[in-house]
């Protein structure tokens, strides 16, 4: 019953509670939903030979067994040239019936003819003691009804599409949960410090500890159920527009839906928002069943500036979980900090040790300000002494503009770094790429032809690593044109029986024998003929054109020897007949290496949109409970002298000093991760280039400012009218 009446009476004051449960409850059933159907994905019907029963199909996958505990398993990866359907095949399923090709490469071909025949016809091919038991004969599969479709080339790219469709949803679940759980906290711990009074004089009446404690839980479980309702609601409305939003940004495939229905994603998101409402609360109730009977009695509105010991030693011990694991992973692993798994999480950590120990660190920040007059003096002074008020202002602005600095500023830095990696890689003045090129020689220049390929090994016995490579055309042209970070070795010692690899390999010793698997899923024995920097992870390994006798010339590196004229070069290169585009490197650079991919970008924005949102919702409500609650402070004001318009500036401007405040504190968060990235780059041997989204984080932090001065203004004059 007193829960009850609490709720009647608090509305208000729980409002921003509710909608920031109901948000994440909305979002985290949208990903579900969009999760729920990559899932269950349709099986495509075949569409690349359709019209054709049966499909003979190259090998396309290399399998290779690796220990798995006790025993072995078999691992599969898919080949960089697939084995072609050989010429004697083809007659032998000619005879069958019709042959469909489809003027690609002849890795596929349909029969009209019975699948058991095919079969046959196959495994006759293949028998030791065939008529053509030629190589590429036995290296062939037969696919029958929906099957067919693994000839289609959109298939592996829809299957990526998928994975990286996959990786932005759950990325965006958990940083929607980590949102919402941090804003929910900060709204209950404001709430249960405007209410002080509120539990002393219940303690007075004689309720224990534990009945306050569970007053503020109980309130916290009907706020996450109500909100969990209206939240499935949001994500039933919401989902389908974000599947469209992931096929017109080009993140999915074009034919992907929600399918069905499906109610386990709506069972998460209810069981979420009512976990997200209670964790939140729990510690806010913790303080509450600790308030003295004396509280009752308490008239003053400073804050004490010592934090509880159990959320100091929290505090600590995350920013040392946060600082210790970005040293460890500087020291035995710095690729690690490359990937976006984990400079998306990493920063998380350090943003909820920051916050737990904000108001340490808000009062001497606050002091920082030196604002002219009496209105300056009264924000600057206010501000430190509501330090729980200042700390739930800056809270959110924190985490977006954390977030926003960590995320997009780790994901522009490692591109940046990646395109200036392969700046450095060559002299070329010009590069030619294109499918199928000719290498040529030309007057005035030396050209480089390398063909995209990969190589396969097995490391430690247990697991098949595949490393993309290049294959050189020319030892002598590509020693000459390229400038790959040769820590050991010499490129020009590359042959046909050796490889070049980088240091990320198992065994990268110059003069050992590695056991690897080329492109085509061949097995072969090739000395180490060079070690490369591991850099970015775009320095693969090198192997000649015989050890990738199918893959096709797709760049030519271009370098205009001394004297000449480049534009002569570039004429003779049209001339020739080498095929594809030919562009100046830096232009090359810029194609082939952007400042963000538009669908990472699309990613990530979802993202800093979830928590923008987040921080727009937190700071309302934040000020609108804090602005009401303050209604004899500011009457005290007006009595003394101070008019209306200073009234409302000195509360405008403890909104927007709270929201310097914490605007910094995110920008430090971003520093620390930025210059854990720039470390790591430099253990790497790759170049150091530092990319600070300054306009986005303007844009954050100005949003944030917005929202704050809008919101305590407008409350300020609501108060100021009673």
């Amino acid at each position: 019953m007193l829960t009850w009446s609490s709720l009647r009476v608090r509305g208000v004051s729980l409002f921003g509670s509710f909608v920031a449960v109901a948000l994440g409850v909305g979002v985290m059933a949208a990903m579900c939903l969009g999760l729920a159907a990559t899932l269950d994905a349709p099986a495509r019907e075949p569409e690349r030979f359709a019209g054709s029963p049966v499909v003979v199909m190259g090998q396309d996958t290399l399998t290779v067994e690796v220990r798995r505990g006790p025993g072995t398993a078999s691992v599969s990866r898919r080949l960089a040239h697939p084995h072609p359907v050989d010429g004697e095949l083809l007659r032998r399923l000619r005879a069958l019936g019709t042959v469909l090709t489809d003027g690609a490469a002849r890795d596929a071909v349909g029969v009209d003819a019975p699948a058991a025949a095919v079969r046959a016809v196959v495994r006759e091919a293949a028998s030791p003691d065939g008529a053509s038991a030629g190589a590429g004969s036995g290296r062939v599969r037969v696919l029958t009804g929906d099957d067919r479709r693994l000839a289609d080339p959109a298939t592996a790219r829809d299957t990526e599409a998928l994975v990286a469709v996959n990786a932005l949803l759950g990325t965006a679940a958990g940083v929607t949960v980590f949102v919402s759980v941090f804003v929910t906290a900060s709204t209950f711990a404001l709430v249960a410090a405007l209410r002080r009074r509120e539990f002393g004089l219940l303690r007075l009446a004689g309720a224990t500890p534990g009945r306050v404690r569970r007053l503020l839980l109980g309130e916290a479980l009907a706020v996450g159920v109500a909100a969990s309702a209206a939240g499935c609601a949001l994500g039933a409305w919401g989902a389908p527009r974000l599947v469209r939003a992931l096929v017109e940004g080009g993140m999915a495939p074009p034919w992907f839906a929600l399918r069905g229905t499906t109610y386990w994603p709506y069972e998460v998101a209810c069981c979420t928002g009512l976990l997200v409402a209670v964790t939140g609360a729990w510690a806010a109730s913790r303080r509450a069943g600790l308030t003295s009977p004396l509280e009752a009695l308490r008239e003053a509105a400073v804050d004490p500036g010592a934090l509880p010991w159990p959320r100091r030693v929290l505090g600590l011990a995350l920013l040392a979980c946060g600082l210790g694991l970005l040293a460890w992973k500087l020291g035995s692993g710095p690729a690690e900090l490359l990937k976006r798994k984990t400079y998306t999480t990493q920063p998380m950590i350090l943003v909820t040790a920051v916050a737990a120990l904000a108001p340490v660190l808000v009062r001497p920040l606050a002091g920082l300000a030196r604002l002219p007059g009496a209105c300056g003096l009264l924000i600057r002074e206010n501000a430190r002494a509501s330090l729980r008020r200042t700390s739930a202002v800056a809270a959110p602005v924190l985490v977006t503009v954390a977030l926003a600095g960590c995320l997009l500023g780790s994901a522009q830095t490692v591109t940046a770094a990646k395109a200036r990696e392969a700046g450095r890689g060559t002299s070329a003045r010009f590069v030619v790429t294109g499918d199928d090129l000719t290498p040529v020689r030309v007057a005035g220049a030396t050209v480089s032809g390398t063909a995209s390929t990969a190589v396969f090994v097995r490391e430690e016995g247990t697991s098949l690593i595949r490393s993309d490579a290049r294959a050189v055309t020319d030892v002598r042209a590509f020693a000459s044109v390229a400038r790959p970070p040769v820590v050991a070795g010499d490129v020009r010692d590359l042959d046909d029986r050796s490889i070049v690899v980088n240091e990320e390999w198992e065994r990268h010793e110059v003069g050992s024998v590695v056991r690897v698997w080329l492109g085509d899923g061949r097995p072969a024995r090739l000395r180490v003929a060079a070690v490369l920097a591991r850099g970015t992870g775009n320095n693969g390994a090198y192997v000649t054109r015989a050890n990738a006798p199918r893959a096709a010339v797709d760049r030519l590196d271009v370098r205009v020897d001394r004297g000449a004229d480049p534009a002569a070069v570039v004429a003779a290169l049209r001339a020739s007949g080498c095929g594809g585009q030919v562009r100046t490197t830096a232009a090359w650079l810029a194609a082939a290496h952007p400042r963000t991919s538009p669908q990472t970008r699309l990613g990530l924005l979802v993202v800093l949109g979830i928590a923008l949102v987040y921080a727009g919702i937190s700071l309302a409500g934040t000020l609108l409970m804090a602005t009401c609650a303050r209604g004899p402070e500011l009457r005290s004001l007006r009595l003394a002298g101070a008019t209306r318009a200073q009234v409302l500036r000195v509360v405008a401007g403890e909104s927007a000093l709270g929201v310097a405040v914490g605007a910094v504190l995110g920008l430090a968060v971003t520093a620390v991760t930025l210059t854990g990235l720039a470390a790591a780059l430099g253990r790497l041997s790759a170049p150091v280039v530092v990319a600070v989204p300054w306009d986005l984080l303007g844009g954050c932090a100005g949003a944030c400012l917005v929202v704050a001065v809008g919101v305590s203004a407008a409350g300020a004059m609501v108060v100021g009218r009673r």
